[in-house]
């Protein structure tokens, strides 16, 4: 049983940035950070358009949540999509009697975002905020004020580590699968 597309829609938008953040952390785009914290989990909390290709007999269960299913089609030696109807899985999938290919049509997303997700979010607004007050790109940032000197400095790629680095992937583990 394989997942071989998968298509998503985008939301008419993104849930609300949690309260509590800093000045700096609030001036970040919102939608980005929730486009971030959703490419590391398997859930979605405003609801969207959705579309599966799904091959192989067996139990297929899917992989975003929480979703709903409108129509499933398998594809026919006709050369076409055909609606079909399978059983449940006792896991709350579906039991797919051949090979398919099957088409999952439906939206995912919808309910309230747990504390859980919004203090992601704010660890990773605030973690963001705190690493743009250095010029883009650089490594290394030294300032010098009388006879203080403050000099630091991160990682090329430390953009690309802010889910971990921030704590936030920390608190996401539990949405990483639907």
């Amino acid at each position: 049983m394989a997942t071989i597309k998968q298509t998503e829609g985008a939301p008419a938008a993104y849930p609300a940035a949690p309260s509590g953040l800093s000045t700096a952390a609030a001036a970040l785009d919102a939608d980005m950070l929730w486009q971030r914290i959703e490419a590391y989990i398997a859930w979605r909390f405003t609801s969207r358009s959705i579309e599966w290709i799904v091959e192989g007999c067996g139990e297929w269960i899917p992989p975003l949540a929480p979703a709903t299913i409108a129509t499933v089609e398998v594809w026919q030696a006709t050369n076409a999509w055909t609606t079909a109807t399978p059983d449940p899985s006792p896991t709350g999938g579906y039991m797919l009697p051949g090979d398919g290919p099957y088409r999952f049509s439906g939206t995912v997303g919808g309910g309230t975002v747990p504390a859980a997700v919004n203090e992601a979010f704010r660890r990773l607004a605030e973690y963001m905020a705190a690493s743009k007050r250095g010029s883009p790109g650089t490594t290394r940032e030294k300032v010098v004020a009388g006879s203080v000197m403050v000099d630091k400095s991160r990682s090329a790629s430390w953009a690309a580590e802010a889910m971990s680095n921030s704590g936030a992937g920390d608190l996401l583990r539990n949405f990483r699968r639907a």
